[in-house]
């Protein structure tokens, strides 16, 4: 399913809806179930943080923390993902990520959003 104004695609791998708007064009939210989070928190390992130090003191992107920081991101909106399953949700709108530094070396990437029924809008 893709979004009819930009023709970006609305469902992932899953076939679960995932939006960051408060709407999913096509869609009518048919039950709100509440707030679901997924978090997962993450370190570089020694080695990591090696190469890591070596790509700081040469300037640019750190491409080591950038994989990770990917990864991560995958992971919270999965665990998202499979929170709303639980409640019983097909779809999630107002998906918001963000990223916090809870300890020196330790990230915690926080994935939030509405779990929500939808169904497809009839057209008359």
């Amino acid at each position: 399913m893709s979004c009819p104004r930009c023709g970006a695609s609305l469902v992932g791998a899953t076939g679960f809806l995932m939006a960051t708007t408060p709407t999913i064009p096509g869609y009518r939210v048919k039950k709100v179930l509440g707030v679901v989070t997924g978090l997962t928190p993450r370190t570089r390992g020694v080695l990591g943080r090696f190469i890591a130090g070596i790509e700081t003191l040469v300037g640019g992107e750190v491409t080591a923390f950038t994989s990770e920081m990917e990864k991560a991101r995958f992971e919270a909106l999965d665990r998202l993902r499979m929170k709303a399953q639980e409640m019983g949700a097909n779809a999630v709108t107002g998906v918001d990520i963000e990223t916090t530094e809870v300890f020196q070396g330790v990230v915690l990437i926080s994935a939030t959003a509405t779990a929500v029924v939808v169904e497809p809008e009839t057209t008359s």
